[in-house]
């Protein structure tokens, strides 16, 4: 069964602290969800079009599961601590067999 993966790419930080509050609520929740984290928040190379900032990628053990981690309560909650904090381009995606 193909994995699932969260990609988001960050485009802007508006609010250090909401997404500080927006992060300590949402590490909890992907967790809960099974996810793993790969990468957080490290050194970034961009190339084309893409811009050299925050970039995070969470792996699941199915597509359906980093869905359902997404549609969460407690992840939801999150997004609400997040709000308008930060522009981001956020991706859930299935990964290969």
């Amino acid at each position: 069964m193909p994995k699932g993966y969260w990609v988001s790419a960050y485009r802007t930080i508006s609010d250090p602290e909401k997404l500080a509050a927006y992060s300590k609520l949402a590490a909890p929740a992907v967790k809960a969800g099974g996810g793993r984290t790969f990468a957080r928040g490290g050194r970034v190379v961009a190339h084309d079009a893409g811009i050299a900032e925050r970039t995070v990628l969470i792996e699941f053990d199915s597509f359906e599961q980093a869905v359902a981690a997404y549609e969460s309560a407690a992840y939801q909650e999150a997004l609400v601590a997040l709000s308008d904090g930060v522009e981001r381009d956020f991706r859930i995606v299935e990964g290969i067999d």
